[in-house]
């Protein structure tokens, strides 16, 4: 049994697979620099660049559909209910597939992993683009979630080796753009495709830029070697994949109920839940289990997943309510609705590069809790929202949200991945990506169930009727006369409901302040591998 030496006191746990010994080690995923050097050399940037096009497509494909969903349902003579499983379809492949990760990136090697992952989005890509009705969409979009579930965690595995524990932060900020920026220019490109093109084309895009991801993989991500042949836990994956798909379900159920007290929300939902309760129980007593959960003994870990899964509650949950409020009450379509809500991704990419390059130097217990102070600021003026709030205001509180998360999410991916040995950090990754599924599944649930009850107390039958069953956007078509008494009713509704997501980021403010490490962990070393020098810890 091997053990790593402690980091800021913290063990990491006993039973993490085995490291390569320094006599044979892993190779790297990009020719260049030792991974011990500060300094994110061109093989590390090029590898980031690979990744990054990978992540551009998965992120942004999802917002790009969402907006053509009327569209579709237009097109193919079908309702909602059955459309809207062009986007539910895609997600519930994502979590069936995201558990497999780590056990498909050491038996097939990451390289060949991405490449597979990066084909298969592509061909559901162009399939779905050539769709015949609905029934084909769903299906094709079906087989693109299985490719785009596993692009994340094996684009997070492929750049946390190449950079190495003291370059993490930096990496992981990279790729931390098109996770923040997706949901926010998603919407501008999917209008774009759809207005003045074809609903085809949200889908033929993906085309060049994954050719292009192709072609740069094969060649610049170093050759798989030293593939192992690890033992596939059937009975995890027979657990967990379906609880997490039933529960994700359950919980985008909610929303179109208008609560979590049906039986098509609570029965997908209550069998999840207990599948999930059931692997914890199996992958604790398991020797291989499909995700290692032991990881949580290290408590750097644990406390970095506590922190993001409170933070994506928070956040995902409340920015859903912004893009509601600017269609719903200010009667913005969904192309000005992206342009509105830019500010915010112009907060991220100029607050995450310095965030990542902190990250790597200091503590992420001294970043997190000032980005979530920020988040928590912005939400705290949100709650004042009226029909007329100027666009100005708006902007500049949506700007500051984009620098509170480019200051929480990645610092904290890389405070979870920091004290891990290599082999550990595939079952990591995978772990970071189930919990950001089901964290933003639930908080776009609750808010979604939240907002629903504060309108039904303040507008009555409309409100209710609006989230049960029904469609909060049915509102804005009222005529008129009438919309025009219920919409200062439906601001104060969105203010209100912001309370709640400005709750949940104090709760998170309280964990990160609490749990989170103030030093710069100690540099992880690997089986046989011995310390450079005494680390240096900054205050």
């Amino acid at each position: 049994m091997s053990t790593i030496p402690e980091t800021s006191g913290t063990p990491t746990p006993p039973d993490a697979p085995p490291a390569p010994a320094a006599s044979t080690p892993d190779a790297p995923v990009a020719p260049g620099k030792p991974a011990t050097s500060d300094k994110l050399d061109r093989a590390v940037l090029a590898t980031a660049s690979v990744v990054v096009l990978g992540a551009i497509m998965s992120i942004l494909d999802v917002t790009v559909v969402n907006v053509a969903i009327n569209t579709l349902a237009r097109d193919f003579a079908v309702p909602l209910t059955t459309i809207q499983w062009v986007a539910t379809g895609y997600t519930l492949a994502l979590a069936t597939v995201i558990p497999l990760s780590a056990w498909a990136a050491e038996r097939f090697g990451t390289k060949r992993l991405y490449m597979i992952s990066i084909g298969l989005f592509v061909l559901g890509s162009v399939l779905a683009g050539t769709a015949w009705d609905a029934t084909s969409l769903i299906v094709f979009r079906v087989l693109q979630g299985l490719g785009g579930g596993m692009i994340m965690p094996i684009g997070m595995v492929i750049l946390t080796r190449a950079a190495g524990p003291n370059r993490v932060g930096r990496v992981m900020s990279v790729i931390g753009i098109p996770m923040l920026l997706g949901p926010i220019f998603g919407p501008i490109l999917g209008g774009w495709l759809v207005d003045d093109f074809s609903w085809r084309w949200i889908f033929y895009i993906n085309l060049p830029i994954g050719v292009v991801a192709l072609a740069l993989a094969w060649r610049i991500l170093a050759k798989d070697t030293d593939l192992t042949k690890p033992r596939l836990d059937f009975v995890g994956l027979a657990l967990l994949s379906p609880g997490l798909a039933l529960l994700i379900y359950g919980l985008a159920e909610s929303g179109t109920y208008g609560g979590f007290g049906h039986a098509q929300v609570l029965v997908p939902a209550v069998i999840g839940a207990a599948l999930l309760a059931v692997f914890i129980r199996h992958a604790l007593r398991t020797e291989q289990p499909l995700v290692n959960l032991r990881l949580f003994t290290n408590k750097v870990f644990a406390a970095s997943i506590a922190t993001m899964l409170l933070m994506i509650l928070a956040v995902f949950g409340g920015m859903l309510l912004l893009p509601l409020y600017l269609q719903v009450v200010r009667g913005e379509n969904a192309l000005d609705t992206g342009l509105l809500l830019a500010p915010q991704g112009l907060g991220a990419m100029l607050a995450m590069p310095l965030a990542g390059l902190l990250a790597d130097r200091t503590g992420i217990g001294r970043i997190v809790p000032a980005g979530l102070a920020i988040i928590g600021g912005s939400f705290f003026w949100m709650t004042g929202l009226e029909a007329d709030t100027s666009y100005l205001s708006l902007g500049i509180a949506l700007f500051f949200m984009g620098v509170g998360m480019g200051f929480t999410m990645m610092p904290t991916f890389t405070g979870a991945l920091q004290t891990l040995r290599r082999a550990s950090i595939p079952n990591a990754s995978t772990t970071l990506n189930i919990t950001q599924q089901v964290a933003a599944s639930i908080g776009t649930a609750v808010m979604i169930v939240l907002l629903t009850s504060v309108m039904t107390s303040k507008l009555g039958g409309a409100g209710g009727a609006a989230g049960s069953g029904g469609n909060i956007g049915d509102l804005a078509q009222l005529p008129p006369e009438a919309f025009a008494q219920v919409q200062p009713l439906l601001a104060q509704s969105f203010g209100q409901t912001f309370w709640w997501a400005l709750g949940f980021v104090a709760v998170a403010f309280v964990v990160a302040v609490s749990l989170l490490p103030k030093r710069r962990p100690t540099p992880v070393l690997e089986d046989g591998e011995a310390p450079a020098g005494p680390p240096v810890m900054m205050h």
